[in-house]
């Protein structure tokens, strides 16, 4: 399916916001959206869908881009992902909005004067829906997160799992 991009149905929304973090393209179904048009949409997009509902697999559509998961929490589900799909949790890190997943940019200047006054290094800004982004107490806590999926990654690699 070339570059990975996701679809999370609605039970992996922790999972998406790690993908986000990691700099994958990554959207969320909405809640209570139909299993048939979930997979029509991930296919449509040419998007992984991540799923724990086995039902979701009964559509003849899914085959292709359907990625069933065992794990519930968001960290194992992460791992078994990047297990399954070879995944780099490094790949682009903190590049697109954690909320909305749209590429994230520097701020003009009036957007950077919005930023707390204590903020130290890059700022970066999300187009979409006008968030402002910085390095604080959030950013390195997800960059730990991260750092742990992938050495949980690399781990399962070396050990032949």
């Amino acid at each position: 399916m070339g570059e990975h991009r996701f679809l999370c149905d609605e039970m992996y929304k922790g999972l998406a916001r790690r993908l986000r973090a990691a700099g994958y393209d990554t959207t969320l179904a909405p809640d209570g959206f139909p299993d048939r048009e979930v997979v029509a949409r991930a296919c449509a997009e040419g998007r992984w869908l991540v799923t724990r509902d086995a039902g979701i697999a009964e559509h003849a559509a899914a085959g292709p881009c359907l990625v069933l998961l065992e794990q519930e929490r968001p960290e194992a589900a992460a791992a078994e992902l990047a297990a399954r799909l070879d995944l780099d949790w490094y790949h682009a890190p903190f590049s697109r909005c954690l909320v909305c997943n749209t590429p994230l940019e520097r701020p003009p200047a009036a957007v950077a004067a919005r930023a707390p006054v204590d903020v130290a290094g890059p700022l970066w800004w999300c187009p979409a829906c006008d968030r402002l982004y910085w390095e604080g107490s959030h950013t390195r806590r997800m960059r730990r997160e991260l750092e742990a999926l992938h050495q949980r990654t690399a781990g399962d690699d070396r050990d032949g799992g």
